[in-house]
Parts: C-alpha cells; sequence; structure tokens
C-alpha cells in the first residue's frame, strides 16, 4: 500500500501537522532540516511566511510551483527528515 499526504496544517514556527491517506497524523518540525543548510533556497522557506505557502500535489507534499521543496513521504511519515 502506498502512502499519500491528503491534509497538511500550519502548526507554528516551521512545523506541520500532516495527515496521511491511511488518516495517520503527524507533526513534522521542518526547523532542524531547513537551519541545517546554507542554501538560499533553505533561507527562503525558513521564513515563516514563505514556509507557509506549502501545497498538496499528486499526494506529495511541496513548495514552490516548481517544486522548490518536496520531502520523501515516508520521512514524513516517520515525523522525521534526514539530513
Amino acid at each position: 500500500m502506498s502512502i499519500s499526504v491528503i491534509k497538511a496544517e500550519y502548526i507554528n514556527g516551521l512545523v506541520l501537522n500532516i495527515t496521511f491517506s491511511d488518516n495517520t497524523q503527524k507533526e513534522v518540525d521542518f526547523k532542524p532540516f531547513l537551519s541545517a543548510k546554507e542554501h538560499a533556497i533553505f533561507k527562503f522557506y525558513r521564513k515563516i511566511k514563505n514556509f507557509k505557502q506549502f501545497s498538496i500535489e499528486n499526494g506529495k507534499l511541496v513548495w514552490g510551483e516548481d517544486w522548490d521543496l518536496i520531502f520523501p513521504t515516508v520521512q514524513l511519515y516517520e515525523g522525521k527528515i534526514s539530513n
């Protein structure tokens, strides 16, 4: 069975509550990952107003029109993003 993202809600800071296709919910803190990277795109999405501009496309949680950021669904499901 393939798990996909069906809903995501902003909580605070760089934290989202993500709901998956099996109705599992996880709070995921993106700050450790985004703060560890110095590339301009990561700095851009560390700003809350930009971070909040996520969408769900094809069962994936993404940021940016051209998917500037996308994380493996399995990592989101586990509640932690690997660096």
